[in-house]
């Protein structure tokens, strides 16, 4: 039988410790990476980063491949593949020939990095009340802060039903909605499904089924609702 050569020890140590160094590293940098988003989020850390995630993205939307839109924007795949991933700064010239090639503006690149980021600020209060599509007797809606710009848009809503409140479960829009109870106890009907709601509780649904408040358990009820939907273009 054939015996296969030992490494010197001292090798083999110093192999063991780089090994443990990466992984320990490699650790680390995720840690990072959650601290600074608290979500599955990405993080962009440089404009280059920022400009390859809205090729990317873009790219994507036209279903074109690396190599179809490296073709059209007269590159090669191998840079537009480093474009995607942020690794070079392309020149101005070069990510207007992809801009081109996507039938985009230059300056849509541009905006996952914009200096400018907008943020509301809403004083215990002050929430502008409105009346939402399909609102009842004694459904209380208060705005909380309005997304600025962007594809997505983002509304929280405190709502409360009074005394008088009717059941409405005919609600219904597009997004993702989620609801966070605050007081009383109320049985929130989503599609086929009821789920008694207390304070504490949350529930996350697809908006476009039909939903709302059903039996209305213990009042009033106050809860948070957020709903997220993709602005039209």
């Amino acid at each position: 039988m054939k015996k296969t050569a030992k490494e010197p020890a001292g090798k083999a140590t110093a192999k063991a410790a780089a090994a443990h160094a990466a992984k320990s590293r490699s650790r680390a940098d995720r840690e990072r990476e959650a601290l600074a988003t608290v979500s599955g989020a990405p993080v962009v850390r440089s404009l280059e980063q920022a400009i390859g995630n809205q090729v990317r993205d873009y790219r994507k939307t036209a279903n074109l491949t690396v190599t179809e839109l490296a073709h059209q924007s007269n590159i090669s795949a191998g840079m537009l593949s480093k474009i995607e991933n942020g690794q070079i700064s392309a020149s101005l010239g070069t990510l207007q020939d992809v801009a081109s090639a996507l039938n985009i503006q230059l300056t849509d690149l541009l905006r996952g990095h914009e200096k400018s980021r907008g943020c509301s600020f809403v004083k215990v209060g002050n929430g502008l009340a409105i009346r939402r599509r399909g609102t009842k007797v004694g459904h209380h809606y208060h705005l909380l802060g309005q997304s600025v710009g962007g594809d997505v848009a983002f509304e929280p809503y405190l709502i409360t039903l009074a005394d008088d409140a009717e059941v409405y479960t005919e609600f219904r829009h597009e997004g993702v909605e989620f609801i966070y109870m605050l007081t009383g106890e109320v049985s929130y009907v989503h599609g086929d499904q009821s789920y008694h709601l207390k304070p504490g509780d949350s529930l996350l649904f697809d908006s476009a089924e039909l939903h709302g408040p059903g039996e209305l358990i213990k009042r009033p009820i106050t809860y948070l609702s957020i709903i997220v939907y993709r602005r039209d273009r």
